[in-house]
């Protein structure tokens, strides 16, 4: 089938199950910021120093030569946009009123780093042309368990009734009311004092399922959860209010700062869910994070989303041959600029399998995703090797397909 008449099809299915129409209610908000020009972006990861700084305890001389030399980066590799990870575990890459220094600047959490990570990516970038994003994770407060190694005075040790214990790390319970207040405060600090292009979150929202361990939300389910059929309902809700309420707090701050969300790549199987993908993913979104992507795309509650479609060409349980077309029909007249995250950090790993060996694999993702005029571009993971470029991958793809630099209009 072709690939016009085909999605016509899909997409009137999809109206006839969820009950939307397209250029409806998602398709009706005039005033949505939207980037002029073709994303090109990379994510910039400081969790655990996997991208920047490159270990704790550099000078803050050094950090701002790694960081301006990322950028730089970017800009040679033709790319327009960083995704800067700015709120990784719980903690600030800015003087946060809220939260402490992050650990990974200066190896001691709520140490003075001597500088503003935050005010200097975003002037650097904007002096680069490129537009500065900051990556923040709502939910995780470190990666273990134990809260005496938090900051004295550390929000989560003031509160300890706003956390739980999971799979070897702490997070802030998303069913609480006063969690959702507190971090959506402390994330749009940073809005309310930088100019910012975007607020971004990556894809954890309620942690990614561990065997044979329970996320304990017992109680705020008790408080909280009458009137819903059950507990994943509840959760997919408290997500979504989520959602909901920083977008219009960020338009409240400002207006022109776009919301961008990048979720794993598989909202729900098909044999899960009609409306779902040809894919047999061991996670779902919507079931395992209670994430509803989807819906956030359809009530153009966010402005851009950018699934995480790590998989290559022809693999059977995810095709990201498969994915693009998806993601496409669900972007359709919603409003919601779709962009694709891609896999570089694949790009030459041993431990990947043979097509991940071939260079050309991700060139190969951007021409087929060219045919899909819903993709406005792409993101790559991480910036680490976009740099590296292990086996010339991304120096092939921008060959191919990035001979002209391109700029967002600001």
């Amino acid at each position: 089938m072709g690939r016009l008449s085909r999605r016509a099809f899909t997409l009137a299915a999809a109206a006839t199950l969820s009950g939307f129409v397209t250029g409806g209610d998602a398709a009706a908000v005039p005033d949505r910021p939207r980037a002029a020009g073709e994303m090109r972006g990379m994510w910039l990861a400081t969790v655990a120093n996997r991208d920047w700084p490159s270990r704790t305890g550099l000078t803050a001389a050094q950090q701002r030569t790694e960081l301006r030399a990322h950028l730089d980066t970017a800009v040679r590799r033709k790319l327009n946009a960083v995704m800067f990870q700015v709120r990784p575990t719980a903690d600030a890459m800015w003087p946060s009123p809220y939260e402490p220094w992050s650990q990974y600047l200066t190896g001691v959490q709520g140490r003075n780093p001597g500088w503003d990570p935050l005010g200097t990516a975003v002037a650097e970038a904007h002096a680069r042309g490129l537009e500065l994003h900051a990556w923040f994770n709502p939910y995780r407060i470190a990666n273990h368990t134990d809260p005496t190694r938090l900051v004295a005075g550390h929000p989560a040790r003031k509160h300890p009734d706003w956390v739980v214990p999971y799979g070897g790390k702490l997070y802030y319970n998303p069913g609480l009311p006063q969690v959702r207040a507190f971090v959506q405060d402390a994330m749009l600090d940073a809005l309310s004092r930088y100019e910012i292009d975007a607020v971004h979150w990556d894809d954890y929202f309620y942690p990614y399922p561990v065997a044979g361990q329970v996320f304990d939300d017992d109680k705020a389910y008790a408080a909280y959860g009458a009137g819903f059929p059950n507990r994943a309902a509840w959760r997919r809700d408290n997500i979504n209010r989520l959602v909901r309420e920083t977008a219009a707090r960020i338009k409240a701050i400002r207006p022109t700062a776009r919301f961008g969300v990048s979720p794993f790549g598989v909202w729900r199987n098909a044999t899960t869910d009609p409306l779902g993908s040809a894919t047999r993913a061991g996670v779902q979104t919507y079931d395992d994070l209670h994430a509803d992507t989807r819906k956030w795309v359809r009530e153009g509650w966010i402005d851009y989303i950018v699934p995480q479609l790590y998989w290559n060409i022809g693999l059977a349980a995810a095709d990201y041959a498969k994915l693009v077309p998806w993601w496409a029909e669900v972007a359709e007249g919603s409003g919601v600029q779709l962009y694709v995250g891609e896999a570089l950090y694949k790009a030459g790993d041993p431990a990947q399998s043979a097509a991940w060996q071939d260079p050309a694999e991700l060139s190969r993702h951007l021409t087929f995703a060219g045919k899909y005029p819903q993709v406005g571009g792409h993101v790559f993971f991480s910036a680490k090797e976009v740099g590296a470029d292990r086996i010339g991958a991304m120096a092939r793809l921008v060959a191919d397909h990035y001979q002209r630099s391109q700029r967002f209009a600001r």
